[in-house]
């Protein structure tokens, strides 16, 4: 049986590369959130069901664009939609 010892520096070492990692992955993150976004997307972000989101497209709540049979949505509309209603986007 093959026993390895983890020491004080070996977590402190650990520690500083995970540290490193995320400070560089952080600082490589778009900064804007993306212009448009796809319906399962917004499904996501609004915590809604395909059936709401199609309600929201109904009654001209929200406005996509279709490419190929792809709904897009802009971001800005939705910030509009959650100001005017007074709601909160999933975390």
């Amino acid at each position: 049986m093959n026993v390895e010892l983890i020491t004080r520096e070996d977590l402190q070492k650990l520690r500083r590369d995970l540290l490193e990692d995320l400070k560089q992955f952080i600082s490589n993150s778009p900064s804007e959130p993306k212009k448009w976004l796809k319906s399962s997307e917004v499904r996501k972000l609004l915590n809604i069901s395909s059936g709401t989101l199609q309600n929201l497209r109904i009654n001209g709540e929200l406005k996509p664009n279709k490419i190929g049979g792809t709904f897009y949505y802009a971001f800005q509309d939705i910030q509009s939609l959650l100001q005017s209603n007074n709601l909160k986007p999933k975390k």
